[in-house]
C-alpha cells in the first residue's frame, strides 16, 4: 500500500566504508557519535553529530539522508530542508527526502509543484502521492480534478478507503456536504467511520446537512459507555439543536495533514515506530494544532522510550482543548515511565483540581498512588473513581484495584468485599480470582475455595507463572504436597528469576523430602533477591534461615504448625 522507508535505524547506521577517505579521521568521531545515538533513538544527539559529520563530507549521500530522517523525527522541517535540496539536486533517490521536500511545497501553496511528474517518479508512494496530488488540485480550486484524482487512486487494489475518506473531506471542506454524505452512505463495510476521526466527521457532515438526529444517533452509538469531553461537547450541542460546525479540515493545509496523520494513524499497528514517527511529524507541522497528531507522536516517543520528547511534546496541548486530559494523562504516564513518579503525582493532582470529574483521570490517580505505596490516598482515589462510573461502565477494575490498596492497608474486609464485587462483574477474570484465592491461602481461610478460585484462575491464564504459582501454593497450604511440585516446578519455567517462585518450590521440595533440592532452590531464590527492597514473601534472612537449619525448625521458631500431609 505504502513504498517501505528503510527503518531509522537502518538509514542512520551507514558503513564506515561510505565515508570519504580523505576526511576519515575527523569525521569518525561524530559519525560513530551519531550512529550510536541513531540507534537508541536519540534524535537529537543523532542530528547534531550527523550534521557535524557533514560539515567534513559535504556530500556524502548517506550522511546526508540519515541526517534528514533525525530532523523529520523532532518535526524540525526547516533544518532537514537545505539537506534535503542537496539531495535531490544530486539525483539521489530518498523517500524521506521527498517527504521534506513535498511539506514544504504544501506550507508555500506551491500546488502546480506538487502536480509535476508522475506517481511513479515521486518519492513517497504511490498512497500518498496519489493523495497529494488529489489535494492539491483542491488547491488550485479545480475541485473536478480533484473528484477525478480521487477517483483514479480508489481504483487502486486496497486503497479505496482511504480516497474515498479523503475525497469526503475534500468536498465537505468546499461545503458540498451532500456529495461528502453520499460517499460515507454508501460505505457499506463502516471503513470510513472506524476512526475517532472519522466518526467526528461524519457526525459534523450530517449536522452541516441539518441531520442532528442521526449524528446524535451515530455517536452515541460509536461511543457508548465512554467519556470523552470533545465527544460530549458535540453530544450537548446536537441535543440542543445546535448546528455543529465543520472542523476537521478547515483549508486545504489542513488536508495535505490529514493526509499524513490518517497514514500515521494506519501505520501505527503495521510499522516500525521510527518509520511512522515522521509522518507524524509532517502532520503535526502542517497543521500545528492537530492534537490527534501531537498524541501519536508523544506515544511513538514513549514506545521509543525518549520520555523527554514525549513530555515534552504532550504539553503542547492546550488547557482549554477538549484533549487536555488525554495529553495530561500521556504526560504522567512518560514521567512515571521514566522514572520520576512525584512529578507524576503532581500532574495527576493538578488533572485531579480541573478534571476531576472524569472517572479515568481519578483512577489514573489512583494507580500510581498505589504504585507508590500510598494506600490511603490511592482508595480515596479509587473512592471518586468508583462514584463517577456510570451504570453502562465496567468498575470491576476499580474494584479490584481499591481491593489491592484495602489488602495492603490491612483491611481485609473491605479487600475482599472488592474482590467479590469485581468477580460479580467480570466472574472469570483470572487476575482477580488468583488474588482473591491467593489472599485466601496466605490467610489460611475459606482453603477449599481459594483452590477453587485458583483452579479457576489457570483455566482462563494458563500460562501465567504468578497464577500457576498460587495453584501450587494453595495446594501446599492444603499438605497436598505432591500435588503441588509439578504445578511449582512449572511456575519456576516460566518465571526462571522470580524470588518467591523459586522460594515456593524450595518449600514444597522439603515438604516431600527432597532436602538437596529445596536447598538449592533456596540458593536461587536467595540470590534474586534484591536486597535493597523490602519483600515480604521472599524475606532474605528467613531464607537463609532455612538453608542453615530447614524449614522445620523455623516454622517452630515462628510458632507455626509442623508440616502435616493432607489426609483423606
Amino acid at each position: 500500500m505504502i513504498r517501505s522507508l528503510k527503518s531509522s535505524a537502518a538509514a542512520l547506521a551507514l558503513s564506515l566504508a561510505m565515508l570519504q577517505p580523505a576526511g576519515a579521521q575527523s569525521i569518525a568521531g561524530p559519525y560513530l557519535a551519531a550512529r550510536s545515538a541513531a540507534m537508541q533513538s536519540d534524535y537529537a544527539e543523532a542530528a547534531q553529530y550527523f550534521t557535524r559529520a557533514l560539515a567534513h563530507d559535504r556530500d556524502n549521500p548517506g550522511l546526508m539522508e540519515s541526517a534528514v530522517v533525525a530532523l523529520l523525527a523532532l518535526g524540525e522541517i526547516d533544518r532537514a530542508l537545505p539537506i534535503a535540496r542537496r539531495l535531490d539536486d544530486a539525483g539521489v533517490d530518498s523517500q524521506v527526502a521527498e517527504m521534506v521536500l513535498t511539506a514544504d511545497s504544501i506550507q508555500n501553496g506551491e500546488f502546480d509543484q506538487l502536480l509535476e511528474g508522475s506517481g511513479e517518479t515521486q518519492g513517497i508512494g504511490p498512497l500518498v502521492d496519489g493523495l497529494v496530488r488529489a489535494w492539491a488540485y483542491v488547491g488550485m480550486g479545480d475541485l473536478d480534478k480533484a473528484r477525478e484524482s480521487f477517483d483514479r487512486l480508489g481504483a487502486e487494489v486496497g486503497l479505496n478507503g482511504f480516497a474515498m475518506f479523503h475525497k469526503a473531506l475534500a468536498l465537505a471542506s468546499q461545503a458540498a456536504y451532500a456529495e461528502a454524505d453520499e460517499i460515507f452512505e454508501s460505505d457499506t463495510s463502516g471503513s470510513m467511520i472506524q476512526s475517532r476521526r472519522g466518526v467526528l466527521t461524519r457526525a459534523e457532515v450530517l449536522s452541516q446537512l441539518d441531520r442532528n438526529a442521526e449524528a446524535l444517533q451515530l455517536l452515541t452509538t460509536m461511543f457508548a459507555g465512554g467519556s470523552d469531553p470533545e465527544i460530549d461537547t458535540v453530544v450537548a450541542a446536537l441535543e440542543a439543536g445546535e448546528k455543529i460546525p465543520f472542523t476537521q479540515v478547515t483549508g486545504v493545509q489542513d488536508g495535505f495533514a490529514e493526509v499524513f496523520s490518517s497514514i500515521a494513524a494506519a501505520l501505527r499497528s503495521e510499522a516500525g515506530p521510527e518509520y511512522t514517527l515522521l509522518y507524524a511529524q509532517i502532520a503535526r507541522n502542517l497543521r500545528a494544532g492537530h492534537v490527534d497528531a501531537i498524541l501519536l507522536t508523544a506515544d511513538i516517543f514513549e514506545t521509543l522510550e525518549q520520555y523527554d520528547q514525549a513530555i515534552a511534546t504532550y504539553k503542547q496541548v492546550p488547557p482549554d482543548n477538549a484533549a487536555y486530559h488525554a495529553a495530561e494523562l500521556g504526560r504522567a504516564d512518560a514521567l512515571r515511565r521514566s522514572d520520576r513518579p512525584e512529578a507524576a503525582i503532581e500532574v495527576l493532582e493538578q488533572l485531579a483540581r480541573s478534571h476531576g470529574h472524569l472517572a479515568v483521570v481519578q483512577s489514573s490517580l489512583g494507580d500510581l498512588l498505589r504504585q507508590q505505596d500510598r494506600y490511603t490516598e490511592a482508595v480515596e482515589a479509587y473512592d471518586q473513581a468508583i462514584d463517577l462510573s456510570g451504570d453502562d461502565q465496567p468498575s470491576w477494575f476499580l474494584h479490584y484495584a481499591r481491593g489491592i490498596a484495602y489488602e495492603r492497608l490491612g483491611e481485609w474486609e473491605n479487600s475482599e468485599a472488592d474482590f467479590r464485587a469485581a468477580l460479580e462483574e467480570n466472574p472469570d477474570q483470572p487476575q482477580v480470582l488468583n488474588y482473591l484465592g491467593y489472599s485466601l491461602v496466605e490467610r489460611k481461610e475459606k482453603l477449599d475455595e481459594a483452590l477453587e478460585l485458583i483452579e479457576r484462575a489457570v483455566a482462563g491464564s494458563p500460562d501465567s507463572g504468578y497464577i500457576i504459582d498460587s495453584l501450587g501454593w494453595a495446594l501446599y497450604r492444603l499438605g497436598r504436597y505432591e500435588e503441588a511440585v509439578p504445578h511449582m516446578e512449572r511456575a519456576v519455567e516460566l518465571m526462571a528469576v522470580d524470588p518467591i517462585v523459586n522460594d515456593h518450590l524450595g518449600d514444597v521440595y522439603w515438604a516431600v523430602g527432597r532436602k538437596r533440592e529445596a536447598e538449592f532452590q533456596w540458593h536461587r531464590a536467595l540470590s534474586f533477591v534484591d536486597e535493597g527492597e523490602t519483600n515480604e514473601e521472599a524475606d532474605p534472612e528467613r531464607i537463609r534461615r532455612k538453608i542453615e537449619v530447614g524449614l522445620d525448625q523455623v516454622l517452630a521458631d515462628e510458632g507455626q504448625p509442623p508440616l502435616t500431609i493432607a489426609r483423606d
